[in-house]
Protein backbone atom coordinates (compact mmCIF):
# COMPACT_ATOMS: atom_id res chain seq x y z
CA UNK A 1 0.00 0.00 0.00
CA UNK A 2 3.04 2.66 0.77
CA UNK A 3 4.25 1.65 -2.80
CA UNK A 4 0.81 2.49 -3.87
CA UNK A 5 0.51 6.15 -2.45
CA UNK A 6 3.54 6.92 -3.77
CA UNK A 7 2.80 6.60 -7.21
CA UNK A 8 -0.34 7.84 -6.73
CA UNK A 9 -0.51 8.89 -10.37
CA UNK A 10 -0.23 5.80 -12.28
CA UNK A 11 -3.38 4.37 -13.65
CA UNK A 12 -5.64 2.32 -11.71
CA UNK A 13 -4.26 3.18 -8.06
CA UNK A 14 -7.37 4.48 -6.95
CA UNK A 15 -8.50 0.63 -7.24
CA UNK A 16 -5.32 -1.06 -6.10
CA UNK A 17 -5.76 1.17 -2.92
CA UNK A 18 -9.23 0.48 -2.39
CA UNK A 19 -9.16 -3.09 -2.66
CA UNK A 20 -6.19 -3.13 -0.55
CA UNK A 21 -7.80 -1.60 2.03
CA UNK A 22 -11.36 -3.23 1.90
CA UNK A 23 -9.07 -6.64 2.12
CA UNK A 24 -7.27 -5.55 5.43
CA UNK A 25 -10.52 -4.14 7.05
CA UNK A 26 -13.55 -6.05 5.61
CA UNK A 27 -12.05 -9.20 5.46
CA UNK A 28 -8.68 -9.61 7.90
CA UNK A 29 -10.12 -6.62 10.25
CA UNK A 30 -14.09 -8.42 10.33
CA UNK A 31 -12.69 -11.67 11.16
CA UNK A 32 -9.57 -10.57 14.31
CA UNK A 33 -12.43 -8.24 16.08
CA UNK A 34 -15.66 -10.20 14.84
CA UNK A 35 -15.37 -13.72 14.47
CA UNK A 36 -12.58 -14.89 16.53
CA UNK A 37 -14.09 -13.38 20.20
CA UNK A 38 -17.38 -15.49 18.82
CA UNK A 39 -15.51 -18.71 18.29
CA UNK A 40 -13.36 -17.99 21.52
CA UNK A 41 -17.00 -17.61 23.44
CA UNK A 42 -18.13 -20.37 21.80
CA UNK A 43 -15.00 -22.76 22.28
CA UNK A 44 -15.37 -22.39 26.27
CA UNK A 45 -19.39 -22.63 26.50
CA UNK A 46 -21.02 -25.85 27.65
CA UNK A 47 -22.35 -27.71 24.99
CA UNK A 48 -25.06 -29.47 27.08
CA UNK A 49 -25.63 -26.22 29.27
CA UNK A 50 -28.76 -24.06 28.99
CA UNK A 51 -26.28 -21.42 28.65
CA UNK A 52 -24.32 -23.26 25.62
CA UNK A 53 -27.41 -23.47 23.68
CA UNK A 54 -28.26 -19.68 23.95
CA UNK A 55 -24.89 -18.96 23.20
CA UNK A 56 -25.13 -21.29 20.17
CA UNK A 57 -28.40 -19.21 18.86
CA UNK A 58 -26.39 -16.48 19.66
CA UNK A 59 -23.27 -17.38 17.96
CA UNK A 60 -24.71 -18.86 15.05
CA UNK A 61 -27.02 -15.32 13.89
CA UNK A 62 -24.02 -13.15 14.31
CA UNK A 63 -21.02 -15.47 12.99
CA UNK A 64 -23.25 -15.83 9.80
CA UNK A 65 -23.51 -12.27 9.44
CA UNK A 66 -20.13 -11.35 9.76
CA UNK A 67 -18.87 -14.33 7.50
CA UNK A 68 -21.05 -12.39 5.07
CA UNK A 69 -19.74 -9.08 5.11
CA UNK A 70 -16.56 -10.94 4.70
CA UNK A 71 -17.86 -12.58 1.84
CA UNK A 72 -18.90 -9.47 0.36
CA UNK A 73 -15.44 -7.25 1.40
CA UNK A 74 -13.28 -10.89 -0.24
CA UNK A 75 -15.40 -10.28 -3.51
CA UNK A 76 -15.26 -7.03 -3.67
CA UNK A 77 -11.37 -6.32 -3.16
CA UNK A 78 -10.47 -9.29 -5.59
CA UNK A 79 -12.62 -7.54 -8.46
CA UNK A 80 -10.96 -4.49 -7.44
CA UNK A 81 -7.71 -5.58 -7.43
CA UNK A 82 -7.84 -7.99 -10.48
CA UNK A 83 -9.55 -4.71 -12.28
CA UNK A 84 -6.74 -2.54 -11.27
CA UNK A 85 -3.56 -5.30 -12.46
CA UNK A 86 -5.59 -5.97 -15.75
CA UNK A 87 -7.75 -2.65 -16.47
Amino acid sequence: MGITLLQWNQPNTVYLLVGSLLYLVGTFGVTMVCNVPLNDALAIANPDSTDGATLWAKYLADWTLWNHVRTVASLAAAALLTFSFCG
